[in-house]
């Protein structure tokens, strides 16, 4: 069995969040993948950082599963339909987290 790991490049960028139109710092100890305000996040990535993906459709969070001794908040594209996860940030709005675990 061949196991592929993903290939991660170290991507930290400020950025305007398009679902709430907030501006977001960068993380400044791993790469900002989502808004720490609403949790959306944007399909940009085939492998973490890559920005090759070409679907470009907001990732609405739809889920939190815990991961390890943090949590991870999981993904549905609205534009493709597919389902991504991430690793929550420090500075996630944790109301936010709770609010969409409690969706589920």
């Amino acid at each position: 069995m061949v196991i592929t790991l993903k290939k991660f490049n170290m991507l930290d960028e400020t950025f305007t969040c398009e679902n709430c139109g907030k501006k977001v710092n960068k993380l400044n100890y791993s790469a900002r993948d989502h808004c720490p305000y609403c949790l959306y996040s944007k399909h940009v990535d085939i492998n973490p950082g890559d920005r090759q993906n070409s679907c470009k459709g907001l990732l609405k969070p739809i889920d939190i599963e815990k991961f390890k001794n943090t949590y991870k908040i999981i993904y549905k594209c609205q534009k493709c339909g597919e389902i991504h996860k991430n690793i929550m940030a420090n500075d996630d709005d944790m109301n936010k987290i709770i609010e969409v675990s409690k969706k589920a």
